[in-house]
């Protein structure tokens, strides 16, 4: 056997070893974000079926004893509001600036900031808090909340991981548990991929899409194995449009746009506000949120209480399209009144309804079909929504999935990009940045009270 066939050999068996171990370390990396996604999947398929069940309660009051809200929504709030502040701090709002904030802190250095971020404690906290909030008829949404209970159940389990594993990187692990969570929330994967690109990544795709994308099918088909392959909003009819409905797109991203920065930019005046708030303070601040929703229940319109879907459905799939002038101002204004409580509940429902309602409004204005103000629905949505996220394209993708209107897709990311663009004379920041930005510092906040805490002992 010559020098050079043994040479050739040996390289050959040296390189498949090479391949074979780099393939073991690759599906052994992959199995952890394979069991995540299952969990997150499940847990999703039951909170899901909880705020479904919280919101049929609520609509029982509202149709039938209205009258017990008075006593009830206000009850409900201050309940949620202190298991939040008790039990999870952080558990309070949306959920995903906490997320944010967990990503920029995934370090072991901060395990301990992390923790209070997303954790098992989290979870429990704030599928409770939202529950109670929504039988209450608080303008809140699940899906916000569910980014933030995947990202801590993807946490947990790379904390469980066995030291003799192949390392996985802690922020790629909570990055793909927030698109499986919002991927499995909406039932739109395309949307839990973009929206982690978009809004969460700092890094290049390349290092992490094959965990990405297999986290968002198993948690998407979990979810639809046990609710459904089903639509969030069904199929409305956007055929038949008219040429000169761009000019309309136009003017509905714009209104959209700046008014979803707007009720971003009120919720963040409203918190600095309450930073001077005794506990006295903060409690009668809650009562009297409650109250206000309630009241504007009664005196104006049920449409300002819960997520605002039987809204979206209604405009989008019933022959009667308008609506009076002050129900998108009621959806406007729900969101505030019920994201500064400081429990828990999501952004994300509430300013798709607020978007659509609006995108009604301005379609009467045109006296516009059927198909044409279903496209301005949807646009308003997009619009309204990228006023708050400042996310277009993740925006635009999951209106297009939650309504399958694969052929206005490039009106939908016109009304994206048009949004975006004017949101940034409101605010050049996000709500979601300016949210993290305050749960980061105090996170460090809490470190340097903590440290001169126990240095006090010593000194004394």
């Amino acid at each position: 056997m010559s020098t050079d066939y043994k040479v050739k050999l040996f390289l050959k068996k040296s390189f498949e070893r090479i391949r074979n171990e780099k393939l073991k370390s690759t599906l052994l990396q992959a199995v952890p974000f394979w069991i995540a996604s299952l969990v997150t999947g499940l847990v999703a398929v039951l909170y899901t079926k909880l705020f479904a069940g919280a919101e049929s309660v609520s609509r029982y009051f509202i149709h039938h004893h209205i009258w017990w809200l008075f006593l009830v929504t206000p009850a409900l709030f201050l309940i949620a509001y202190f298991i939040v502040v008790r039990y999870a701090p952080y558990a309070r709002g949306s959920g995903i600036p906490q997320v944010m904030a967990a990503i920029d802190l995934a370090n072991p250095k901060d395990n301990h900031k992390v923790k209070k971020l997303l954790s098992i404690k989290v979870i429990v906290v704030k599928i409770i808090s939202n529950i109670l909030v929504a039988v209450g008829g608080a303008a809140t949404g699940r899906e916000g909340p569910t980014i933030q209970i995947a990202g801590s159940v993807f946490r947990k389990v790379n904390q469980w991981i066995p030291d003799s594993w192949p390392r996985i990187s802690r922020r790629n692990m909570i990055m793909t548990g927030a698109a499986a969570g919002l991927a499995a929330a909406f039932n739109t994967p395309l949307g839990g991929i973009v929206f982690a690109v978009e809004e969460l990544t700092r890094t290049h795709i390349r290092y992490y899409r094959t965990a990405i994308f297999s986290a968002v099918i198993i948690a998407g088909l979990t979810a639809q194995y046990f609710l459904g392959s089903y639509l969030y909003l069904g199929y409305p009819d956007v055929s038949k449009l008219s040429g000169y409905i761009f000019l309309v797109v136009i003017i509905v991203s714009v209104i959209t746009g700046v008014l979803g920065a707007l009720m971003c930019k009120f919720i963040l005046a409203i918190f600095r506000w309450k930073n001077s708030f005794t506990k006295g303070q903060t409690v009668t601040y809650v009562t009297v949120c409650a109250l206000i929703m309630v009241l504007l229940a009664v005196a104006c319109s049920p449409e300002v209480m819960g997520s605002g879907k039987e809204l979206m459905n209604s405009v989008l799939f019933s022959a009667n399209k308008r609506i009076a002038w002050y129900i998108p101002f009621l959806r406007f204004s729900g969101p505030v009144v019920c994201f500064t409580t400081g429990v828990s509940g999501g952004v994300f429902a509430p300013a798709l309804s607020s978007g659509a309602s609006f995108g009604a409004l301005v379609s009467g204005w045109f006296d516009l079909s059927a198909t044409n103000t279903n496209l301005v629905i949807l646009a308003g949505m997009v619009g309204f929504l990228t006023g708050v996220t400042r996310t277009p394209f993740t925006s635009a993708i999951l209106v297009l999935e939650m309504t399958d209107s694969h052929n206005v897709i490039f009106h939908l990311m016109l009304a994206g990009m048009i949004a975006s663009v004017v949101a940034l004379i409101v605010d050049k920041h996000s709500f979601y940045d300016h949210m993290r930005a305050q749960y980061v510092r105090k996170l460090e906040q809490e470190e340097l009270e903590e440290e001169a805490a126990q240095k006090l002992p010593a000194t004394g």
